[in-house]
């Protein structure tokens, strides 16, 4: 019998490698507007498909439950002006704040029993405006479409043991992902991973030209592998307690952010596809993290990660996740706040 929370260690269907599917959501939740039609997914839907049953995580975010936040800054090289005319990309520093999270629609979930593991971000410059922005540690998305992802929800969560292999019939993508949680590399710091934007922006020039891009942040801190065995054993609340002693201890952590560009021809509107590495790859900046809080209080808190929120040189592209994620987002930040009762504040912190 497996203990709540613990990932089983077997086969494509086991419920390890939905764990890992599962945690894979926050790269991809919602739907665009042109999908919220009557008898199509909405939001509502995609909430309660994330929702398990009988738990639902009352003051918390519907995935990506389990965070802790961080500030810091964000020093752009100068180098991203050839490809966005977005005021962030001028050589400067600005300030950053984010959350490192696990993939768990669980807020006391161990970390052991989550696979993926996200970062989000929201850079501001100072004339206010705002980069928002939601990654993830695989190199690509578990599914193609958010119908896909949705109908993956639903499959996991059936007890009929055909349900996932049926999902994964009409699904071939899917077997690549499931490739990456059985076979990636564990590490035991939310410091030593690279984190992905998945989906396709369209960065614009100061000449009007249009350059369709991913971006990845890439850990300065060099990883190291262990095994998921070994995370269990460090404790359930091992990688907020190992990373608020990184910075405290060793000072400031960073990531190099790297934009790649697309070819013509490159699928820009399925983040199942990773594009090839010879494609143009851009340095434009280091993210730097100063300091952790606990979400509790923290500054990341109330923060919706919507990857639709971005600043005058960056719009989404045919890529349909980041506008549908925007929607599902919106209604889980609604939910939480409407429960923060749930989830009180301590201390000076109060309101």
């Amino acid at each position: 019998m497996n203990l709540p929370g613990k990932l089983p260690r077997s086969s494509l269907g086991s419920l390890v490698l939905i764990a890992a599917i599962l945690g894979g959501g926050a790269a991809a939740f919602a739907y665009t507007a042109g999908w919220l039609s009557p008898g199509r997914l909405t939001p509502e839907r995609m909430i309660e498909a994330l929702t398990p049953a009988g738990s639902v995580p009352l003051g918390h975010r519907r995935n990506h439950a389990k965070g802790i936040c961080f500030t810091g800054t964000f020093e752009a090289n100068g180098r991203g002006v050839e490809l966005s005319r977005a005021k962030v990309f001028v050589q400067g520093r600005y300030p950053a704040l984010g959350r490192f999270n696990l993939g768990t629609t669980n807020p006391n979930a161990v970390d052991a029993s989550a696979r993926v593991r996200g970062l989000g971000l929201q850079i501001t410059t100072a004339d206010g405006e705002v980069w928002r922005m939601a990654m993830i540690n695989p190199p690509f998305f578990a599914v193609s479409t958010p119908q896909a992802f949705h109908d993956l929800l639903i499959a996991s969560g059936k007890k009929d043991p055909d349900a996932m292999k049926a999902f994964t019939q009409a699904n071939p993508e899917f077997g690549h992902f499931a490739a990456w949680a059985k076979t990636a590399p564990w590490t035991g710091s939310y410091a030593e991973e690279p984190y992905n934007g998945l989906n396709s922006f369209l960065f614009m020039d100061a000449k009007g030209s249009d350059h369709v891009v991913r971006w990845s942040l890439l850990p300065a801190a060099q990883p190291v592998s262990i095994s998921q065995a070994e995370l269990e054993k460090r404790g359930p609340d091992y990688l907020e307690q190992e990373i608020a002693e990184r910075v405290r201890t060793a000072g400031p952590l960073r990531w190099t952010m790297v934009t790649t560009v697309a070819d013509p021809g490159d699928q820009t509107a399925d983040p199942s596809k990773a594009w090839p590495e010879t494609r143009r790859k851009v340095e434009v900046g280091t993210l730097v993290v100063q300091r952790i809080e606990p979400e509790r209080d923290g500054p990341c808190r109330d923060i919706n990660f919507d990857p639709t929120v971005l600043p005058q040189g960056i719009r989404v592209s045919d890529d349909p996740f980041p506008a549908a994620r925007s929607s599902v987002y919106r209604k889980s930040y609604d939910l939480r706040a409407a429960e923060a009762k749930d989830y009180p504040r301590t201390g000076a912190a109060k309101p």
